[in-house]
């Protein structure tokens, strides 16, 4: 890894956020750019320092982390985002997921783990807490469509229904208004996801799962 990875901490409990800001600078690989109490005020600095991934937790004033990943899909180029946060709760854990959290992290991690945590995150890899993958799996096993879109985030949704209709990169990228590399991280991501090896398994696969219905393959 040439450059350190770009670290922004948001967490409205100062105490958490400035121990975790020390314990990631003892990490090589990790540079942290910034921190935030909010939401919101993460987004304002978003746009200063662009950061690699936002460490996000999920309860906060003002703008929740939920809230904050729905106003992440509007920018061009959003960071990764890793949710540490204290909840185990079944709807918080599908909440954030479907809103488009790469990862799920109990503040109980251990820091190693966190840190593998992160440059797996970065190497294109979703990440979630050993206690909440039971009830994930729990979820996707019932095969509810609704639940099973949970897998995806809405974004990755649509760019999954343009890998159907057979656009090219350069073309959903137009459709969608965002650039032809945030196209790219999201077939990445949804590659991953859905275990395919190429877009045309993961739109099988889709269709299997019911995220896409068949006549929506081009």
């Amino acid at each position: 890894m040439n450059q350190p990875l770009r670290l922004l901490v948001v967490d409205d409990h100062a105490l958490f956020r400035r121990g975790l800001v020390s314990l990631l600078g003892s990490m090589p690989e990790v540079e942290v750019v910034g921190e935030a109490n909010d939401g919101q005020e993460a987004l304002d600095l978003i746009q200063k320092v662009h950061p690699d991934i936002l460490l996000l937790d999920l309860n906060m004033p003002k703008m929740d982390g939920v809230a904050t990943l729905q106003a992440l899909r509007r920018l061009e180029r959003a960071p990764l985002v890793l949710m540490l946060t204290i909840s185990q709760n079944e709807t918080d854990l599908l909440s954030a997921i479907k809103a488009g959290a790469d990862g799920y992290l109990l503040k109980n991690t251990e820091p190693e783990d966190l840190h593998r945590s992160i440059l797996r995150l970065a190497r294109g890899q979703g990440i979630l807490s050993p206690e909440v993958t039971a009830p994930l799996l729990k979820v996707l096993a019932q095969g509810d469509q609704s639940e099973a879109q949970i897998l995806l985030s809405e974004r990755e949704v649509d760019v999954l229904r343009c890998l159907a209709d057979g656009l090219t990169t350069q073309l959903i990228a137009k459709q969608l208004y965002i650039s032809e590399n945030t196209v790219k991280t999201h077939v990445r991501h949804i590659l991953a996801k859905l275990e395919a090896s190429n877009r045309a398994e993961a739109v099988s696969k889709a269709i299997q799962m019911r995220i896409l219905r068949s006549e929506e393959r081009g």
